[in-house]
């Protein structure tokens, strides 16, 4: 997980980053993952191919959208305005969920109850129902915790990451 080091992070930080380390390595197909603020800026990642601990994986998993985290937070961030949009354009109400299958792989969007969101790309032979029944797991769980402290709270480790 290409995340910054936990330490001197608060709980509630610490805890966001495991659920989503629990979310790469337990769910089969996903590839990465990354929480996006509601202003489009990266709160959490996962980096294909690292491991806990600066270990590497027991199985290697392939690169996101070019094995770059800040590349999915921009994919995730356009996704969900792109789709915000058209639902309110055609009165549809809020968005839920956003999926988008493509020949080598699939990129989920679904949104956080904050306005942040979260986002995988997986496999493109992954289970879709086993992702998107992972992903509002993550957002249950995640939800009442993302508060504006621990946004900008994640929002600095990540800017301090190097």
């Amino acid at each position: 997980m290409t995340a910054p080091s936990t330490y001197g992070l608060s709980t509630q930080a610490r805890n966001l980053q495991w659920l989503l380390t629990d979310l790469v390595e337990e769910v089969p197909g996903v590839n990465s993952v990354a929480v996006v603020s509601s202003d489009g800026l990266l709160l959490l990642s996962s980096d294909p191919g690292a491991g806990g601990a600066g270990e590497p994986p027991a199985t290697p998993r392939p690169k996101g959208p070019r094995g770059a985290s800040a590349d999915l937070a921009t994919i995730v961030s356009g996704l969900g305005s792109l789709t915000t949009g058209a639902a309110a354009l055609m009165e549809f109400g809020t968005v839920k969920q956003t999926m988008v299958a493509m020949e080598n792989g699939s990129v989920f969007v679904m949104a956080i109850s904050d306005g942040s969101l979260l986002g995988v790309h997986a496999t493109p032979d992954c289970d879709m129902s086993v992702v998107a029944y992972h992903m509002a797991l993550f957002v249950g769980r995640a939800g009442h915790v993302l508060t504006p402290e621990v946004r900008s709270e994640l929002r600095q480790s990540m800017e301090n990451t190097p």
